[in-house]
């Protein structure tokens, strides 16, 4: 999933806390991920699994202020 490095929120555990802290600051993690992610009605699960990290990806490495991560539920660590 991708985040960013000062919301304290688990977007696995806490998703709505995440969201509202992710949208009132601006960063629209979703909205960003579903404009460079390409994926289409007759991928498969792996095949959407597999564009989502490369859009995470691309997203973090063109990201120049380093707000951007992705994480995972075994790696989330909430600041707050």
């Amino acid at each position: 999933m991708l985040s960013t490095i000062d919301n304290p929120y688990n977007p696995f555990e806490q998703f709505a806390s995440w969201h509202r802290y992710d949208k009132d600051f601006g960063y629209n993690c979703c909205e960003r991920l579903d404009r460079i992610a390409q994926v289409f009605d007759d991928m498969s699960e792996l095949e959407i699994d597999a564009e989502i990290e490369r859009a995470i990806d691309e997203i973090i490495k063109y990201d120049i202020l380093g707000v951007y991560v992705k994480v995972t539920p075994e790696t989330v660590c909430p600041i707050g």
